[in-house]
């Protein structure tokens, strides 16, 4: 079986399947208005939005997952902390009460 590459220009890979109503009227509404082919007004979109967030969030720090699992590891141990103070003395492992007596099968 030959590849499809060989009789095809663009594969699977290359497309881009628009099926949302929305992202196909905005797209082709931005084309018109642009009067650009559909496909380059959706790069030139998609190139503004990417360099628009890219500027807007911070660039990584160097260790950030490990410094945000140990906040997260903090926090939890302040929540278990608060648990414990909450129910001090008013906790038992004493589960008797669930079973007879007398054959020590639940009630």
């Amino acid at each position: 079986m030959l590849p499809l590459k060989r009789f095809c220009k663009i594969t699977m890979a290359d497309q881009l399947i628009v099926l949302g109503d929305d992202a196909r009227r905005l797209s082709t509404r931005l084309s018109d208005l642009t009067g650009e082919d559909l496909d380059v007004a959706v790069v030139e979109a998609l190139k503004q939005r990417l360099q628009r967030v890219s500027e807007s969030k911070p660039a990584p720090r160097h260790g950030a997952q490990e410094q945000d699992r140990a906040a997260r590891m903090a926090r939890i141990r302040v929540i278990a902390a608060d648990i414990r103070e909450a129910t001090a003395g008013n906790v038992s492992s004493d589960h008797s009460w669930l079973y007879d007596d007398k054959t020590g099968l639940p009630r």
